[in-house]
């Protein structure tokens, strides 16, 4: 039987699992106009998410079998070592007329399509920008999902950041990238509000300083379409004072170190997706 489209202007969305990440999608959502809290539902058990999500008008509901039943877009957004689980209790009600999606990192589709008997699925890999809308996320397809429920998760996903396409084989160097990645530029801030401070700054000014620095870089990389080179060398005049603070980085091996960092996370996430 051919499963029907989802209605792109009418769908209802719902989340199982009511974790930050699920509050940050929803809530991007509903901040960027794209759906309205009336067709976003959700189920919690915990008082303090149920708050959360109702503090923006997103229906509470239940059971998690009531937000199936009435949704048309559900989003799976559990604990990697819960989906196994969950998706198995609820397989009944996974029509192929729904579009199912995943949120959780290392579970690949074969497995999400075996527990669901069903492979109208998409996995998404975002990271916790969504929080402030500025999620790095990436999609791949599962074996019947169509490219209008590609669009639909495209926008969706798109409220709270960039998405882009690829291949799940490339899903655990996105994990070591983009997953992990916020973490480095954390230390990155740190530790240039650290140098500011130990330069005589204020520690506020210092932290100040460097989070805007770093912002506005990653600005200049994404909206000038420059090549990262290209915006160092700018920055860095003969005998100045920036290329004496980069030979000071090159010595320390500061992009190997960087490197080795995404390479040792992407491994990671690799041997998680075979246990």
């Amino acid at each position: 039987m051919e499963a029907f489209p989802i209605p792109s202007d009418t769908y209802k969305l719902g989340f199982i699992g009511a974790g930050k990440m699920a509050e940050n999608i929803a809530r991007g959502v509903v901040q960027s106009g794209l759906l309205p809290p009336s067709r976003i539902s959700t189920s919690h058990s915990n008082p303090l998410r149920r708050n959360a999500f109702e503090s923006f008008g997103v229906s509470v509901l239940s059971r998690i079998d009531d937000v199936i039943e009435e949704s048309d877009v559900v989003i799976f957004s559990v604990k990697p070592q819960a989906v196994k689980k969950v998706v198995s209790q609820v397989k009944p009600l996974l029509s192929k007329n729904k579009l199912l999606v995943s949120v959780a990192a290392g579970i690949k589709l074969k497995d999400l399509e075996e527990w669901a008997a069903q492979s109208r699925f998409i996995r998404v890999m975002p990271n916790t920008p969504s929080a402030v809308g500025e999620a790095a996320s990436v999609m791949t397809l599962g074996g019947s999902a169509t490219e209008e429920d590609a669009d639909i998760i495209a926008k969706l996903f798109g409220s709270v950041g960039k998405i882009w396409r690829g291949d799940e084989k490339l899903f655990d160097a996105v994990t070591g990238l983009s997953g992990s990645g916020p973490a480095y530029i954390y230390l990155a801030i740190e530790a240039l509000a650290d140098g500011g401070v130990a330069a005589g700054l204020p520690r506020e000014l210092a932290l100040g300083l460097a989070s805007q620095t770093v912002l506005g870089a990653a600005s200049m990389a994404t909206k000038t379409g420059k090549h990262p080179g290209q915006l160092k060398d700018e920055v860095a005049s003969p005998g100045g004072t920036t290329i004496a603070g980069i030979h000071e980085l090159e010595k320390g091996g500061f992009r190997g170190t960087l490197m080795n960092a995404v390479i040792a996370a992407a491994n990671r996430s690799r041997e998680l997706s075979q246990n």
